[in-house]
């Protein structure tokens, strides 16, 4: 293996990026790069910035693709590699790889598989270079216009030439006086002329913080009728603060906690989920990775430590992330138990599985300094961590508690544990499919989050409303959370009623089909054949409902996008269908967002508004510099200013050049006929 080793750093060496090619193995620096393609970990591990791609500078680890041992089965086992289904192994083009994490003897090595324009860079500069053209009324009339004109300038053209041949005017004077009926009745400055109240719209628009990279969509913002909103970062504050656990034991809820876990519970396995399963990493000796992860791991108050690099070399098979409480939340007198050493509690991460937006969940194993046998622990959305656990851990009254918190606006994520087999070692554990372990877990309870809405969005949502302006939710975030946001905000009025639909794909012989549920009381079903146009109900769905009506009923997904407020577990792409669907029943479709995860929604908007100043904002036509919505009636007013403009310039220099026109072809018309009757006179 040594051998093997040595001989690949004789023969690796270093090259220009442009003459990468799909198939090379690439070795990532240890101090960090910026990667130069798109290519996927084979060995080792990455912490990357990805803030070019998503909007947020949140460090992500990269594993290395698994390599299932032989028999094994599972998605990842049978699949083929795929950019989308294995992000979390891919490195992206333009990405900023922070560290590289590796043990003794090895390298970490990508293998490129995209390059050039191919690449998630690649295709977001194409995108940029070569956008979408805007197909808005005003510039196809003023094409239509000038159309129009020129066939007028062309009569008016033939005419005097005609009539200047018979009357014998000389060539010269042809010539001149022919081809100035056209640029009279054409005006060549209607372009420039249209552009000025653009040009002042976009000065006011940087005087307030907002910054334009298309400013011909200043105009179509003037048109805007519905604008759509991300949720997270966007209507609430981007931070969540921890506002209490809800244990289980004996698979039944204890009452709600604060800060006894922090004491109390130290070496329970509920703190140990906490502060282990999490991707967060120390970057210049700072804690850094997801907000929700962060505010997670600082409320137990334990303490992370990594392994360095020297301590990497030192042993084959070091940890590289320790986690241990504060020796004063430790009990004076460490409890003992049958197989448990307890004069030091820390515990090791052995394997990440990092989270999945498709999956909803993510896991870590783990093991407790002394202990032979390993823990899994994951975390993930409440309805997908009980579908992987034991039935009789989990609560009967599961479904009302999480109901009941998500209804208030919480966040809430669920906990779940499980003993591994002993069988399992250090390197099964390493290339082991995490379907074999997120199986069979034991329920732990429930961490509820507080997420606030900004001071700014009320007011704003209501001059909205004021302007018949109509406003959507768009966010990846819990169904119910999204409507309680929902109504806080002001979206939904206090009286009005929101139906949830529910669609539900074909299987076993039954085709797809659509039911309705009241949200106020989800077990009372809504007997509605066919959403009726009532300004009084408003409806949500989900994404995956979305998708099935988007499939099986193209005709009832228009109708429920007319008088839809909610849709909430939305993925990236959905987000796009969804503003393509509302264009499709000639909405004029703004959208806000924070950067992260709307970048396709922004562009494919007539009018898109990024909150975020990172590099993703180029994806978006706008940006604002002020992160809350406020700006969206800024852009509004200047749109339809500007949009005022252009038209009164329109009509003016349009009636201009006809009466231009009609007074230059009388007066020609009046010359030639006086020259030719001095001609007849002399």
């Amino acid at each position: 293996m040594l051998f093997i080793i040595f001989f690949f750093c004789f023969i690796a060496h270093t090259i220009l990026s442009t003459d990468l090619v799909p198939g090379d193995v690439m070795v990532i620096p240890s101090n960090g790069t910026i990667m130069p393609c798109d290519a996927v970990l084979v060995s080792g591990t990455c912490i990357v910035n990805e803030s070019m791609l998503t909007g947020e500078s949140v460090p992500v680890t990269k594993t290395n693709l698994p390599n299932p041992l032989p028999g094994e089965s599972g998605d990842e086992a049978d699949n083929p590699y795929s950019t989308e289904d294995h992000k979390r192994h891919t490195l992206f083009c333009g990405t900023n790889v922070i560290q590289t994490r590796f043990y003794t003897g090895e390298l970490v090595k990508a293998v490129v598989v995209r390059t050039g324009f191919s690449t998630a860079k690649g295709q977001l500069v194409r995108s940029i270079l070569y956008p979408k053209p805007t197909d808005f009324k005003l510039y196809r009339d003023a094409y239509l216009f000038l159309l129009c004109l020129v066939a007028v300038a062309g009569i008016g053209f033939v005419y005097s030439i005609v009539l200047s041949v018979l009357n014998k005017v000389p060539a010269k004077t042809i010539i001149i006086e022919s081809f100035d009926i056209i640029t009279i009745t054409v005006p060549p400055a209607l372009p420039a002329a249209m552009t000025a109240g653009i040009v002042y719209a976009q000065r006011r628009l940087k005087r307030i913080g907002i910054f334009c990279i298309s400013p011909q969509r200043i105009n179509i913002c003037g048109q805007i009728n519905l604008v759509c909103f991300d949720k997270t970062g966007t209507l609430t504050e981007d931070g969540l603060d921890l506002w209490g656990v809800q244990r289980v034991e004996n698979g039944s809820f204890l009452l709600s906690e604060e800060n006894a876990y922090k004491e109390n519970l130290v070496k329970s396995q509920f703190v140990a989920c906490m502060a282990t399963c999490h991707s967060l990493t120390k970057i210049e000796g700072q804690l850094s990775g997801d907000p929700l992860d962060l505010k997670m791991f600082e409320a137990t108050g334990w303490i992370l430590e990594e392994a360095t690099e020297e301590e990497t070399s030192l042993h084959n098979r070091i940890m590289p992330t320790v986690v241990q409480p504060p020796k004063q939340l430790l009990p004076p007198e460490p409890a003992v138990s049958q197989d448990q050493d307890m004069s030091a509690y820390e515990i090791g991460i052995v394997r990440q599985f990092p989270f999945s937006s498709a999956l909803q969940r993510m896991s870590v194993v783990s093991r407790l300094l002394g202990e032979k046998r390993m823990n899994a622990y994951t975390k993930g959305a409440p309805e997908v961590v009980a579908s992987l656990c034991k039935k009789e851990t989990v609560p009967e009254n599961f479904a009302e508690v999480l109901e009941g918190y998500t209804k208030q606006g919480f966040r809430v994520i669920a906990l779940a544990h499980r003993r591994l087999e002993s069988k399992l070692t250090w390197h099964k554990v390493q290339n082991i499919n995490r379907d074999h372990i997120e199986t069979n877990m034991e329920f732990l309870g429930l961490i509820i989050m507080q997420n606030k809405l900004k001071a700014e969005t009320p007011g704003v949502l209501q001059d909205l409303s004021q302007a018949n302006i109509r406003t959507v939710m768009v966010t990846g975030d819990n169904m119910l959370t999204a409507i309680s946001v929902a109504r806080d905000c002001g979206m939904i009025p206090p009286q009005d009623t929101v139906i949830i639909a529910d669609a539900l794909p074909p299987h076993d012989g039954h085709a797809a089909k659509i039911t309705w549920r009241y949200a106020d009381n989800l077990e009372d079903v809504c007997h509605v054949d066919e959403p009726k146009s009532q300004e009084l109900y408003h409806f949500a769905m989900n994404g995956k409902s979305f998708a099935v009506i988007a499939e099986h009923f193209p005709d009832m997904l228009q109708k429920l996008v007319l008088h839809g407020t909610v849709f909430a577990r939305m993925a990236p792409d959905q987000k796009t269908q969804l503003i393509e669907a509302l264009q499709g029943v000639d909405y004029f479709v703004g959208m806000c967002g924070d950067g992260a995860n709307d970048c396709g929604a922004l562009k494919r908007a007539h009018g898109g508004i990024s909150l975020s100043e990172l590099e993703a904002s180029v994806a978006s036509p706008f940006t604002s510099r002020t992160p809350n919505i406020s700006c969206v009636p800024s852009l509004v007013r200047e749109g339809r200013a500007a949009l005022i403009t252009s038209f009164c310039v329109f009509k003016f220099m349009a009636l201009y050049s006809i009466i231009q026109y009609i007074s230059v072809t009388l007066l020609y018309s009046v010359c030639i006929a006086a020259s030719s009757v001095r001609v007849t006179q002399e």
